[in-house]
């Protein structure tokens, strides 16, 4: 069983988007998938909610409620949406079910600061510090031709960490999400450009190179 965790101490940088995506890739490929939430506003577990019967199904766990005591233990993968604001032996605890981390950061001076701070943090976590729990770093929701982006592409290529992807605000998202259903089911013909956007951030989550 793979646990792929989805984290950032700032709030609002897109967690839930792509916690809910990356669980539909993997059951869209076949993958016995789980989806975690540990928010207990529910947002990925509102997205499941709104999933078609005639998708690949994905089991439902309230890690709010009770940790991940109630993931299916034949999953392939389960995909952890942590909540905002983890610090101290919080952050500790959480990295402890992951043995891969994908952390959003939006386009905003506030984001960059606050992640700059956190990224911090989670490199002294004694399993990330032993490499037993991989992570790297996604640019999301952002505008080209903006200021703010170039800042956050400059600060995350600079970062010292893997920076694994940038993906653009889009209103397939919204459309994804209304519907239950992930970037990679929506049709080739609408959803392409966000496909590409993805190929280097599914790359990485099927290689070595994002287990320890």
């Amino acid at each position: 069983m793979r646990h792929i965790m989805v984290m950032n101490a700032k709030g609002g940088c897109g967690k839930s988007t792509l916690a809910t995506n990356i669980a539909a890739y993997f059951a869209h490929e076949g993958y016995a998938v789980a989806l975690a939430d540990y928010d207990p506003q529910r947002s990925s577990l509102d997205w499941l909610d709104r999933r078609p019967d005639k998708r690949p199904a994905i089991a439902a766990v309230a890690a709010f409620e009770d940790g991940l005591k109630h993931a299916p233990r034949s999953a392939d993968f389960v995909v952890i949406d942590a909540p905002a604001r983890s610090h101290g032996p919080e952050l500790t605890e959480l990295v402890r079910h992951a043995e891969t981390i994908v952390v959003p950061v939006l386009p905003s001076t506030i984001d960059i600061q606050a992640t700059k701070t956190f990224l911090k943090e989670l490199k002294s976590v004694g399993k990330i510090d032993r490499k037993e729990t991989k992570f790297g770093v996604v640019a999301n929701r952002y505008r080209e031709y903006t200021l703010i982006w170039e800042e956050l592409d400059d600060y995350l290529a600079a970062a010292r960490v893997p920076y694994l992807a940038a993906l653009r605000e889009a209103q397939n998202y919204v459309r994804a999400y209304t519907r239950g259903l992930g970037i990679h089911e929506l049709p080739e013909y609408l959803a392409w450009p966000d496909w590409e956007q993805w190929e280097p951030l599914v790359k990485w989550l099927k290689s070595v190179r994002s287990q320890p």
